[in-house]
């Protein structure tokens, strides 16, 4: 797998370690949509010539490592994703045919740590956030 982009005179690697949370940190992400909005991730990633190589959707929050080129602004890659992702969800889970405006689903702002060459612990993070997600409901049951 190629790590390295190139532009005419630039070799880079940039990959992020991105989290974002559902508005209140509710506990939303389940079932059908859970299942539904991976692909959404990596389909709105690829518009913005991203890839996204690593992610979790959990309960409550979201974690991808994403290679981002050059030309774009971290921050506006995330929040093309949150916000067409956000709309998406609004038309085939909620309802909404048009107008969503005023109505959020994701909080504002997120959490990103480029990630240099520690990609395989930050990879292996990612993987280990579910198991920790399932023991922590576990917790909570015999609260």
């Amino acid at each position: 797998m190629k790590t390295q982009n190139n532009l005419q005179h630039t070799k880079y690697e940039c990959k992020y370690h991105d989290v974002f949370v559902p508005k209140y940190r509710q506990k939303v992400l389940f079932a059908e949509l859970r299942r539904n909005l991976g692909d959404v991730f990596h389909e709105l990633a690829r518009q913005k010539e991203s890839r996204i190589e690593e992610g979790r959707l959990l309960a409550d929050h979201v974690h991808m490592l994403v290679s981002i080129p050059l030309e774009y602004a971290v921050s506006a890659v995330i929040g093309y994703i949150k916000g067409k992702s956000a709309i998406h969800v609004a038309r085939n889970y909620r309802g909404k045919k048009k107008n969503y405006a005023g109505q959020h689903f994701w909080a504002r702002g997120f959490y990103v740590s480029t990630v240099g060459k520690d990609v395989t612990a930050i990879r292996e993070y990612i993987r280990e956030q579910q198991e920790e997600d399932k023991r922590l409901d576990q917790l909570t049951i015999f609260e």
